[in-house]
């Protein structure tokens, strides 16, 4: 979740969740379709990953632990939810 902290970190007042699986549970699930920005994409049905939404089709994240934080197709992976915090 260290991923989403750093995106979130300048100016965001909402504070993340620490443990990977929490977005799964935390504000309400939303329709891939009916994502904006700042909303959570959790991916796989074991919540192992998530990224933050930028829009036009683009998600924010770190591949793999230690990896730069980058721009990515949100269909990467399955999908599992998209939650709004």
């Amino acid at each position: 979740m260290g991923r989403c902290r750093v995106c979130c970190s300048q100016g965001a007042s909402h504070r993340s969740p620490a443990h990977p699986r929490r977005p799964f549970y935390a504000g309400r699930q939303i329709p891939l379709s009916q994502a904006r920005p700042g909303d959570l994409v959790v991916y796989r049905s074991d919540a192992s990953h998530v990224a933050m939404y930028m829009g036009n089709g683009q998600v924010l994240h770190a591949p793999y632990p230690g990896a730069r934080v980058r721009y990515d197709p949100v269909g990467m992976m399955p999908v599992s939810s998209v939650t709004r915090v």
